[in-house]
């Protein structure tokens, strides 16, 4: 009887750890990679002057506002295949945008399209085909990279990058 008990105590143990297991991937996703990189990417629209945001590092190099505007259209795009319908109005007419003010704005939307959209999200939607998959995947890297490519626009401006100021931050304060 002893074994019988102890096996089904280990079934109930296995049984647990995968329930607990499940719908990690979304929370974890976005705690670990999204928000932080959201907020790096608009502290940086906010904190680049008006007058750099047609800033190019080289003269074949996109400028700031081409990345923060490059962000917006990949947020749209990778969260609407995560919502299942076409992108929204907003997404067409990044493309026409000037100045800090309207770009630092839509910026700001796609994020909180994004947001929006995951919060609803759980892990089997995301994992239900590659391109949900594929999607949700592209708005945790690509965000990554597009701040990655802009921090040399803000060093190159006397500009501590978000990122780092944010740390900077965290040691003063222990």
């Amino acid at each position: 009887m002893l074994p019988m008990r102890n096996f089904m105590i280990a079934i109930l143990l296995v049984a647990a750890a995968a329930l607990n297991a499940q719908d990690k991937l979304v929370p974890t996703g976005m705690q670990r990679y999204f928000e932080p990189i959201k907020r790096n990417l608009e502290a940086a629209a906010d904190v680049m002057p008006a007058e750099k945001f047609d800033y190019k590092l080289t003269p074949d190099q996109m400028s700031f506002s081409d990345w923060m505007i490059h962000s917006a259209q990949r947020n749209y795009a990778d969260c609407s295949v995560l919502k299942g319908e076409s992108a929204p109005e907003a997404a067409r007419q990044l493309t026409s945008l000037k100045g800090k003010d309207a770009v630092s704005k839509a910026l700001k939307e796609s994020f909180a399209y994004c947001s929006a959209t995951l919060a609803a999200m759980d892990d089997q939607k995301v994992l239900a085909s590659p391109q949900t998959a594929n999607a949700f995947l592209h708005i945790l890297i690509h965000n990554n990279e597009i701040y990655g490519n802009i921090v040399g626009y803000l060093r190159s401006s006397g500009i501590v990058p978000p990122s780092t100021a944010a740390r900077g931050n965290q040691k003063s304060k222990n």
